[in-house]
């Protein structure tokens, strides 16, 4: 949620400045047009061309953006994109970059122009019909309801064999045999569906809702159900990949929980390792298809946090790609190099900072065994016979299950359900409490920071642990936004120096490796989405480090900040930014883009509300703020536990009846759940809507307006990622409001403020994309609407902020950042962090786009 705005360098040769003297009658004629159109959008009537856009002017990055959507419809004038008005922020030098001097003229008498290469066109969108989308979505559903009636058979004999067990040990015996044998059915059926299915994937494309799809579709969702994906990070995820085709050496370390669907097209040399949160699926859905592709990694290769492999891409042996960066299709990384960018890009700096450690295959195979056998026969057994004892020995379940009970009046059933429901909320909510506060600080004791340790071990273990505990979203979610984080925040173990209380200091999302390494200066605000990478692995080690973000900074959406992230105090970090690793500390300045560079620290339209954020006004707003938060967090926690007595209560009656309809009573239970929980959770944000739709907005964060929409994020919306990849993805946008059209395959798209969001008809949204239709920084809220056309296509990890318009038909590339106030025109193949025009970008395999051929032009060069 980050203003961005801005100038100076960026890595790379800066263009000479141009003198009046060396201007010529048509490069001030440039100037002038140049120079009118702005004054348009900054309300004055005359620009000079020495002027500063942003010191000078007070224009600010949406102004900015709406200027070169200007020019690009002039067919005449240059067209700038947002990163040359950062490099160039006068009117004087954005023409000399844009538009070089004349060639003199008898050179121009004798030379003629060479004619303009034409962008490639579009992909036409493949366009299903009704009928298939409506039988694809019949055919999903009719899947669901399968797999939940077979769960049920087992469950229920599963159930009734435990039963029949006679003392504790039998018991836990039976728990354990039926319950290993489940873990070990649940983990072997994708492989076999994927084999019986598919065979092996190939590089092509097929259409969504047809047939192929389907059979694609049931592998993906079987891949993200398996319990196996919590086991990343172990040597039997590897061998699980290994199970499903993909070719993967010794000593592979992946520990990102985003799984691959294809496989068959996926390559991995030894000792590679694949950091958290990056995408390398061997597919992408485009202009209506899925297309499959081959991702090939090279021995001892290094992909970090936050990153995206495109299909058809590479990296030699070892090769690096930093953090918050993107391979677009058709990039290769030679032997040896590190890039980093979106699209990546050649750099000197080394992101594998941690030196390996001894781990011989012994050692992999102990920890991969002991791991198989702790959830054998510890957390499977406890999980069933947990289960088990709760049916029978919790007077409010067993007595349903007793065939000699008379039938229970309905009374007696509400009455059931909130004792449970009640003991179950504010049992979890107690106990998880209890645990984040005190395992972190006993696990602390054994792995120390600063030090190196091979993986694979018992501190390693301890550090996933901790890791995973502390990263429960369910506190977060409850308290951010709002000055009661930072109590949390400190409770988990950060270090937050001397409190300068905003109300909003840390928003709903964050995550990190350790709790206890994190250090956040004095009066930084932070946005959702941030990820503190205070870990750094090798395939064979890990070390935990420090992570210090300076004070007064602004963190925006979407950043991981890695250890030795150089920037210090009063700091703008926009969203998506990438956090250098080299150079001086930044200080007193923003950061905007991957590779990122400098921006304006602040801009004149955010210093509006700067009264409001001091003296008494200050405490009188942030009161009033605390009493509305603290309502809106009573009232989500009152959310939650009715939708919990609600599905209790669905339980006790599905209870009652299992011995009249038998065991069919679990899949109706199952189907039940989903089909109610979605409702409930639409019901509710259109409630505190009141049924309306929101409205632009520009405000402070001290505003009733912005409290409002506060309580608004607070709505649940994990249980949307069930639907991705099906029709009903995009009916339940439409039941909460996004103006969405036709046949939309989402593939896991998330809408913030969803009545602000235009979807247009067939369009495509990949996995891991972002519409958000808000921004915030310091004490400033923005939003407006979002408009994608027909037949528009998001990349993977694509990031779309406020105020943007694409036209039909228009691609924006994988892990892009399509700055606020962008327009797109029809067609468009855009790309990159800020995003520009990047023609062919999505293009057929084989035809790499511009920035990809930069960058191999560019490394060919360095070689």
């Amino acid at each position: 949620m980050v203003e961005q705005s801005s100038e100076v360098p960026i890595s790379g040769p800066e263009e000479p400045a141009v003198s009046l003297s060396d201007t010529g009658p048509a490069r001030v004629e440039t100037e002038n047009r140049l120079a009118a159109a702005l004054a348009e959008l900054v309300g004055t009537e005359h620009v000079p061309a020495e002027s500063h856009f942003f010191t000078d002017l007070g224009a600010n990055s949406l102004v900015m953006a709406q200027f070169c959507a200007r020019l690009r419809k002039i067919p005449d004038l240059p067209s700038p994109s947002i990163r040359d008005i950062y490099r160039h922020p006068t009117i004087r030098s954005l023409t000399a970059a844009l538009a070089p001097a004349a060639p003199a003229l008898a050179d121009a008498a004798d030379t003629a122009p060479a004619p303009a290469p034409e962008a490639a066109p579009a992909p036409p969108v493949a366009r299903a019909s009704r009928l298939s989308h409506v039988l694809c979505g019949t055919a999903q559903l009719l899947a669901f309801l399968v797999y939940s009636l077979v769960s049920g058979f087992v469950t229920a004999a599963g159930y009734e064999w435990i039963a029949a067990a006679a003392g504790l040990f039998e018991i836990y015996l039976r728990s354990l045999l039926f319950g290993g044998a489940g873990l070990i059915a649940l983990c072997a059926f994708p492989v076999v569906v994927k084999w019986l299915l598919v065979g092996r994937w190939k590089p092509g494309e097929f259409p969504v809702w047809g047939p192929a799809y389907l059979r694609f579709w049931l592998v993906k969702v079987l891949l993200h159900a398996n319990p196996m994906v919590f086991l990343v990070g172990t040597p039997l995820y590897v061998l699980y990949l290994r199970a499903l085709g993909a070719r993967i050496g010794k000593g592979v370390t992946i520990l990102s929980r985003s799984v691959p669907v294809c496989t068959d097209l996926v390559t991995i040399g030894a000792g590679t390792v694949i950091r958290k949160d990056s995408f390398f699926l061997g597919y992408r859905a485009h202009a209506g298809r899925i297309q499959t592709g081959r991702v090939t990694l090279g021995r001892d290769v290094f992909i970090g946090e936050k990153t995206v492999l495109d299909i058809d891409t590479s990296m030699g042996d070892g090769a690096q790609l930093g953090h918050t960066s993107s391979l677009h299709r058709g990039q290769a990384v030679p032997d040896g190099r590190h890039w980093h960018g979106s699209p990546a890009e050649p750099t000197h700096i080394d992101y594998l900072r941690i030196a390996p450690a001894k781990v011989g295959t012994g050692r992999r195979a102990w920890f991969g065994l002991v791991t198989m056998l702790q959830m054998i026969f510890l957390y499977v057994p406890l999980a069933i016979g947990g289960v088990y004892m709760f049916f029978t020995e919790v007077p409010a379940v067993g007595k349903r299950l007793d065939p000699e009970t008379a039938a229970l009046s309905p009374s007696q059933l509400i009455t059931d359900a909130l004792a449970v429901s009640l003991a179950l909320f504010c049992g979890f909510v107690v106990l998880a409490l209890v645990a984040l506060y005190a395992v972190p600080r006993l696990i602390g004791l054994v792995v120390k920071p600063d030090r190196t340790y091979p993986l694979y071990g018992f501190r390693y273990a301890a550090h996933r642990a901790t890791a995973r505990l502390t990263n429960i979203k369910f506190f977060a979610w409850l308290l951010g936004d709002s000055s009661y984080i930072v109590h949390y925040l400190r409770g988990v173990g950060y270090d937050l120096s001397r409190i300068e209380q905003t109300g909003s200091n840390f928003g709903t999302e964050m995550a990190h490796e350790t709790p206890l390494l994190v250090s956040v200066g004095t009066g930084t605000m932070v946005a959702d989405g941030l990820s503190v990478v205070n870990a750094d692995y090798s395939s064979t080690s890990f070390r935990l480090s420090r992570v210090t973000i300076g004070p007064r900074n602004f963190l925006g959406n979407n950043i991981a900040y890695p250890a030795g992230g150089r920037t210090g105090d009063n700091c703008l970090l926009a969203t998506k930014v990438m956090i250098p690793l080299d150079g001086e500390v930044r200080e007193g300045v923003g950061l905007l883009g991957s590779p990122s560079f400098e921006i304006p620290r602040s801009v004149d339209r955010d210093s509006r509300f700067d009264h409001l954020r001091s003296g008494e006004t200050l405490r009188t707003r942030l009161a009033a703020k605390n009493r509305y938060n603290l309502r809106s967090m009573a009232l989500m926690l009152f959310a939650r536990w009715l939708h919990t007595f609600g599905l209790t209560l669905l339980a006790l009656a599905s209870i009652d009846l299992y011995g009249v309809i038998g065991d069919v009573v679990i899949a109706v239970y199952l189907a039940l759940t989903l089909a109610l929980s979605t409702a409930y959770y639409i019901l509710l944000e259109r409630c505190l809507l009141r049924f309306r739709r929101l409205s632009p907005d520009l405000c402070s964060i001290y505003d009733r307006r912005f409290w409002q929409i506060e309580r608004l994020w607070k709505v649940p919306s994990h249980w949307l990622n069930i639907f991705n990849g099906t029709p009903f993805k995009a009916l339940v946008w439409r039941l909460m409001g996004v103006r969405i059209g036709s046949r939309v395959f989402d593939d896991g798209c998330y809408v913030t403020d969803r009545t602000l969001a235009v979807i247009g008809d067939e369009c495509t949204l990949n996995a891991g994309t972002k519409i958000q239709c808000h921004s915030q920084e310091d004490g400033t809220f923005k939003s407006d609407g979002i408009t994608l056309g027909a037949g528009c296509t998001l990349g993977v990890a694509a990031h779309v902020h406020y105020g943007v318009t694409m036209g039909d038909g228009s691609v924006l590339a994988p892990d892009s950042f399509l700055m606020k106030g962008e327009e797109v025109p029809p067609n468009a193949q855009w790309g990159g962090n800020p995003a520009v025009d990047m023609p062919e970008a999505g293009g057929p395999p084989g035809a790499p786009d511009r920035a990809v051929r930069a960058t191999s032009a560019t490394a060919a060069a360095t070689s």
